[in-house]
């Protein structure tokens, strides 16, 4: 379905639920993808919301829960009594289920722990021990492994034991009597060898994996450079723990890129688009608004400092704001690069000196051509070649220096072990208006000899 029918469909359930039509809604339900119900719920207000996730059956509502966003899904939560989350939790894998019994309070998430199976529970909190953002903490103990010494036959005898607790196969594992990982056995490959074949004869032995200690960020880097739909974790003696699948990597990505628009934007990560309440967000957008404030007194202070070298030539004002905005958007345009590449990979510790040389000679070039361009406009628009020179070098000089700041902040930080994106707003947009202020005013003053 695209927006225009999910929102009809919106409209049709309001309708539904404010003239108490359960039978209908229920009707409605049946055919739609979780997904589609989720989208619905997040869309109508908290009652409506309510009313209609109680209408879904606990294993419907496990799969449309696990949909929805982190601001939904709490706002959610918080409504169900213990009972409800418990059935609900009882019919997940066991990575969704960790993930929202760790969204519970300490104590309604230990009383759904004791309501649920027990080895469900187990799970759970074996998977709570891992941090969220490692592959410990991602991923699923649901998954199919079989001995190195078993037949074709076995193997597939064991897939179909686990049909129905392992959701998507995409592998067959294969370990060892210690239970270490030592192959693994594409299923096309399985389905078409001999059923009295070792599997230990056609097993891939290379195989590719992570332990559960690895950062989520690099689990996605894996996948998308082996192009995978699963990988193995294994624990610190090379056992076989757990699966990650790729839809869990999709959530990580999105979830990544996120976390950096929010910090090149200088906005808290936790801030949510759904979120109703305008203090809340306000008191999370504040700080960073002060940390620009406080910063740009910095230009308050050089621009009284310069005040008499203003004051004796006009003209050298009016082109402050064009120094501040180029000098700016070109540090942002070179971070922007740079936490990409520092974030993705692409940009390797061995590669770091090529990309900065790189990324500083784009600045001289750019800064030459918008030199150029400025002393053209001063010199026809003021009749004032030497102005216009020593506003040229002035531009060439600012766009390096915010080059500068642009490439070597970030490699900083990540080099300190902090995100690099925080690198950008507010703290280069501030220190680019400080640095390039100051020197544009110094080359004017110097090279007009004024002041």
């Amino acid at each position: 379905m695209d927006e225009e029918d999910l929102q009809a469909i919106v409209d049709d359930v309001s309708f539904l639920i404010e003239h108490h039509e359960e039978a209908k809604l229920r009707n409605l339900l049946v055919d739609m993808h979780p997904a589609d119900i989720a989208w619905v719920l997040a869309e109508l207000p908290e009652e409506k919301r309510k009313y209609l996730f109680s209408l879904l059956d606990a294993e419907r509502a496990s799969d449309v829960l696990v949909e929805l966003d982190d601001y939904t899904r709490e706002k959610l939560l918080d409504e169900l009594d213990p009972s409800r989350i418990s059935e609900i939790v009882d019919e997940m894998d066991s990575d969704d289920a960790t993930d929202v019994v760790s969204e519970l309070p300490e104590e309604v998430a230990e009383e759904v722990l004791e309501r649920i199976d027990k080895e469900d529970s187990e799970e759970v909190r074996e998977l709570l021990r891992h941090e969220e953002d490692t592959a410990g903490g991602l991923m699923a103990l649901e998954y199919v492994a079989v001995n190195e010494n078993a037949t074709v036959g076995e193997a597939i005898q064991e897939i179909r034991r686990k049909a129905e607790e392992v959701g998507e196969a995409f592998h067959v594992y294969v370990v060892d009597d210690d239970g270490h990982l030592v192959g693994v056995l594409p299923l096309k490959r399985l389905i078409l060898s001999d059923e009295k074949t070792r599997v230990k004869d056609i097993m891939d032995h290379d195989v590719v994996k992570v332990d559960v200690e690895t950062d989520q960020e690099e689990v996605a880097r894996v996948f998308q450079r082996y192009n995978l739909v699963a990988l193995p974790v294994v624990d610190w003696k090379g056992r076989l723990v757990g699966q990650i699948t790729v839809d869990d990597v999709i959530d990580i990505l999105e979830e990544e890129a996120t976390e950096d628009i929010h910090r090149l934007a200088g906005v808290p990560e936790e801030e949510e688009p759904r979120e109703t309440s305008v203090f809340r967000i306000s008191r999370g957008r504040l700080p960073w608004l002060a940390f620009a404030f406080m910063g740009e007194l910095g230009s308050a202070l050089v621009l009284s400092h310069f005040q008499a070298s203003i004051s004796q030539i006009l003209a050298v004002s009016f082109f402050i704001p064009i120094i501040m905005a180029l000098g700016g958007a070109s540090g942002n345009q070179i971070a922007t690069v740079v936490v990409r590449g520092l974030a993705t990979g692409e940009i390797s510790r061995g590669e770091i000196g090529r990309k900065v040389w790189r990324e500083l000679k784009v600045a001289l070039v750019n800064g030459f051509f918008c030199g150029a361009a400025i002393f053209v406009v001063v010199n026809v628009w003021l009749k004032d070649p030497h102005l216009g020179a020593v506003i040229a070098i002035a531009m060439v000089a600012v766009i390096f220096a915010s080059g500068l700041i642009g490439t070597l902040v970030p490699i900083l930080l990540h080099r300190l072990g902090y995100d690099p994106a925080y690198a950008t707003a507010p703290f280069i947009a501030t220190s680019n208006d400080v640095l390039g202020l100051t020197i544009y005013l110094l080359l004017v003053t110097k090279l007009l000899k004024i002041g």
